[in-house]
């Protein structure tokens, strides 16, 4: 029993050293795309290393397309005029010119008294802990 349990201890640590090699090796393969997928992107259209590239136009395509035959009997396109209505907007009443509204749903609430502060008391920054008692 004490042998077998060595030998598959033993097989176990060999295929746990595969599966770590086989990740190490996955992981660099997926580094290794990466960077790949990177430089393809800076090499692309639009990337680093051709910002702008274009391939050269054909001199046929430089050539300008040639202008429509004019039609003479179709009467002249008119432009719009350049003159347009503007309305005016009314004038804004002042505030103070407003009369007073007549009844009004919520009542106006006078302040309530409120007591002024005593100066006999001395102001925080003042404040000082009172004293404590020495430690027994």
């Amino acid at each position: 029993m004490n042998d077998f349990s060595k030998a598959l201890a033993g097989e176990v640590r060999i295929l746990l050293a595969e599966v770590g090699k086989l990740r190490d090796e996955r992981r660099s393969l997926q580094f290794e795309i990466a960077e790949l997928m990177e430089l393809k992107s800076k090499h692309g259209a639009g990337g680093e290393y051709q910002p702008d590239w274009r391939p050269q136009p054909d001199p046929a395509q430089l050539e300008p397309p040639p202008a429509p035959p004019a039609i003479e009997d179709a009467p002249p396109i008119q432009a719009r005029p350049g003159w347009r209505v503007v309305h005016k907007r009314p004038e804004r009443r002042d505030r103070a010119r407003m009369p007073p509204q007549a009844a009004s749903p919520h009542p106006v609430q006078q302040p309530q008294y409120v007591e002024p502060p005593r100066t006999e008391l001395p102001a925080w920054a003042q404040w000082r802990r009172p004293p404590t008692p020495p430690p027994k």
